[in-house]
C-alpha cells in the first residue's frame, strides 16, 4: 500500500508543496486528485463531488475542463507548433475555437514565448518548453493544477522564473496549485509545504 490512510484538505485557491523520498506516493497522490489513479479504497472530493464514481465520460470531462497538469518533462509533441501543442487540450471543444486562440495568445505573451508559436519544441529552450507546457495546462481555465516535479529538469534560473509563473497563476487567476517537487526552494515558495513519508502526510520536521 503506498498511501495509507491518508488525509488531504486543499482550500480553493491555496498553494501546496508536497516533498518527500523518491517512491513514497507523490505523484500517486497528484495522479488520484486528477483522476489519472483509483484509490483501492476512500474517496477523492472535488467541490462537494467524489470523482471515484464518475463515469469514464464523466471523468475525461473533469481532467479536461478542471484540472490542468504540469510534468518533469514538457511532452510537446514535436511534430506540432508551439501553438498548435498549447490547443491540443481544446480539441473536444468544436464550439470555442476562436476563444481559445484568444485565450492561447494572452497565455503565451503573458509568458514570454508568443514570438515562438510556430516554432517546434526542439528549436526551443528548456524553459521556454516548460513555460509552453504550463501554458497548455491553463488553455482550458481549470480551477486546480497539479504540478508533477515541473522544475525538476530545468537550471536554476529556469526554476526560479518558473516557480513566479505558477505563483502569478494561482494569485492572479485563483487556481488552486499543488507542486509535488524535491526542490525545497520551489516548495518554500508554496503557502503550505506538507511531507508525505510512510505513506502518511506530516509537517515537515514532524
Amino acid at each position: 500500500m503506498v498511501l495509507d490512510k491518508l488525509d488531504l484538505e486543499v482550500t480553493e485557491g491555496e498553494s501546496l508543496a508536497i516533498v518527500g523520498p523518491s517512491g513514497s506516493g507523490k505523484t500517486t497522490l497528484l495522479n488520484m486528485a486528477g483522476g489519472l489513479d483509483h484509490p483501492d479504497g476512500g474517496s477523492v472530493v472535488y467541490r462537494g463531488t467524489d470523482i471515484t464514481v464518475y463515469s469514464p465520460a464523466e471523468m475525461d470531462r473533469y481532467r479536461n475542463r478542471e484540472v490542468g497538469f504540469v510534468f518533469q518533462f514538457h511532452h510537446l509533441l514535436p511534430q506540432c507548433t508551439l501553438l498548435e501543442n498549447v490547443l491540443l487540450p481544446t480539441l473536444l471543444d468544436r464550439h470555442g475555437s476562436r476563444e481559445h486562440a484568444g485565450r492561447a495568445e494572452k497565455l503565451l505573451k503573458r509568458v514570454g514565448i508568443w514570438e515562438h508559436r510556430d516554432k517546434t519544441p526542439s528549436t526551443l529552450s528548456g524553459g521556454e518548453c516548460q513555460r509552453a507546457a504550463v501554458v497548455r495546462a491553463m488553455i482550458n481555465a481549470p480551477s486546480l493544477l497539479l504540478a508533477d516535479e515541473p522544475t525538476g529538469a530545468l537550471d536554476s534560473g529556469n526554476v526560479e522564473a518558473l516557480a513566479g509563473l505558477l505563483l502569478e497563476l494561482n494569485r492572479e487567476d485563483n487556481v488552486t496549485l499543488v507542486v509535488v517537487t524535491h526542490s525545497l526552494s520551489l516548495a518554500s515558495k508554496m503557502g503550505r509545504i506538507l511531507e508525505l513519508k510512510e505513506g502518511r502526510l506530516t509537517t515537515p520536521g514532524n
